[in-house]
């Protein structure tokens, strides 16, 4: 099935994608307007708007306090079962959410300012999934050990000081109790789930290893909707509200989304009209939905008024099958979907080379990508990137129906062994020959379960090990070429 859905995605890329939607740098031409009659009335002209001045994750317009000229900040999150509730989510102006080893899932909060992080964590290991999507961004990126692959981008992009390996000088908490009760210090909660860090930590790190944090964004992050005009953009009357495809309406209901990352991992969404916000929660080892929640904020529960689950193939890079290491095809694009107040609009994705920013279309009549990006409503976002060997499991509809309260499938993660690269260890190959090797190789997974398979967690550890040594640190790195819309600081 995943090689008939990647024929056809190829065949989308090459006859859709590429030829239709529009590339950084494309330009749109202008039809010259005709000559109005002597007879009829000049149009007022329109009110002037002040400058355009909005927060580069959000599209919300800046406060006093914005961080002007500074570079975004994004760190890894471990979501492995065990690990919940995390800290400091609730401060993120995107959360992406992505597949990494053993089915199990990995969030990266970003940041607009590093100032208000306060603290985040359990702080875990980079890996190329996520780093490729804020390396347009030049973001300073922190995490807790790396993949060998994380690693080479690092090095093929000269990403040096702004790519932090410890976690910006991360603590331990031992006495962390997680969901389930467990902890360190009562032997029964894993070293790897200690690890936080904060934002006076990531402060000190700027400071002391002299990391140029030095950003003008000449774009915001998505083409969101342009707040001077005071309005929101209504989904049941968008653009492409009238069109359908085999599959349906283009825009249909949302009030209640469910996302399959993995045979056991799934997130989902329970929208609240009084709000406007959509509720985030996640599935459990016993079978249960949890609210999805930051225990750094009183346990104040996740919301978004934007979710936009991505689809594309997911799959192991060859050659690293001992550790599960995923690659994730960004070139491709794809189809997706952008969800807001109730309802949810099927859309077209590209990427294109790693230094491209994410972009996201409108469908045209005929299901193609149109050429016209879409307006993404003000406000934080969460971001599934998910294979597309689960997009048929994609549940959106109303709440109507829908039992909250039903468990669902076990949460379990497959035995892998972490990738964490050693100081200076390089694949031998340009991070383009890992993907050009990686391209159309995935196989599909199965649909089941294995049999009698339960959550694994390492043994935990008795006393502390070694921090892994950190990587040979380069010249911050405003030298690796942005994209069109993003400009480095002078």
């Amino acid at each position: 099935m995943k090689r008939v859905l990647l024929v056809i995605a190829a065949l989308l890329s090459l006859t859709v994608l590429l030829a239709a939607c529009k590339k950084s740098g494309d330009t749109i031409s202008t039809p010259t307007a005709e000559s109005t009659p002597a007879t009829v009335e000049a149009t007022p002209a329109p009110t002037e708007l002040p400058p355009y001045e909005a927060n580069v994750l959000t599209g919300e317009p800046k406060g006093a306090d914005y961080p002007e000229g500074q570079r975004i900040t994004a760190v890894m999150v471990n979501n492995i079962v065990a690990a919940r509730p995390q800290r400091g989510l609730s401060k993120a102006d995107i959360l992406f959410e992505i597949k990494v080893e053993g089915g199990i899932t990995r969030f990266m909060p970003v940041f607009t300012d590093y100032k208000t992080v306060g603290e985040v964590g359990p702080v875990r290991s980079g890996r190329d999934q996520f780093f490729r999507l804020i390396l347009p961004w030049q973001a300073l990126y922190v995490h807790e050990g790396q993949s060998v692959v994380m690693q080479q981008y690092a090095i093929d992009y000269d990403y040096g000081k702004l790519n932090n390996n410890d976690g910006a000088n991360g603590y331990r908490d031992y006495g962390r109790v997680n969901w389930a009760g467990k902890s360190y210090n009562a032997g029964s909660l894993a070293l790897e789930h200690t690890m936080y860090t904060n934002a006076d930590n990531i402060a000190n790190y700027i400071s002391n290893q002299n990391v140029d944090m030095n950003r003008t964004y000449n774009s915001t992050f998505f083409n969101f909707v342009d707040y001077r005009l005071g309005t929101t953009r209504d989904l049941s009357n968008s653009l492409d509200s009238a069109y359908s495809d085999k599959y349906g309406p283009v825009v249909s209901d949302g009030q209640y989304i469910e996302i399959e990352h993995s045979q056991s991992y799934r997130t989902r969404f329970i929208y609240d009209e009084a709000t406007n916000q959509y509720k985030m929660q996640q599935n459990y080892s016993d079978g249960q939905w949890r609210d999805t929640v930051d225990e750094a904020a009183d346990n104040k529960v996740l919301t978004f008024p934007n979710v936009i689950v991505l689809y594309t193939d997911i799959h192991t890079y060859p050659g690293h099958e001992k550790t599960d290491l995923q690659y994730v095809e960004y070139a491709w694009g794809g189809i997706g979907y952008y969800c807001y107040g109730g309802k949810c609009e099927k859309i077209y994705w590209q990427k294109g080379t790693p230094l491209e920013a994410l972009r996201l279309y409108y469908l045209n009549e005929d299901g193609t990508c149109s050429d016209t990006p879409l307006e993404v409503n003000i406000g934080k976002s969460y971001v599934a990137v998910t294979d597309v060997d689960f997009a048929g499991n994609f549940v959106h509809s109303t709440l109507d129906g829908v039992n909250l309260s039903t468990a669902t499938t076990q949460t379990y993660e497959k035995s892998y062994v972490e990738d964490d690269a050693k100081a200076g260890e390089t694949l031998g190959s340009s991070t383009d020959d890992l993907t050009a090797a990686a391209t159309g190789s995935g196989e599909a997974e199965t649909t089941e379960a294995p049999a009698q398979e339960t959550v694994t967690e390492e043994t935990p550890a008795q006393e502390e090990t070694p921090a892994e040594e950190a990587p040979v640190e380069e010249t911050p790195a405003d030298t690796t070429e942005a994209p069109a819309d993003v400009t480095p600081a002078e």
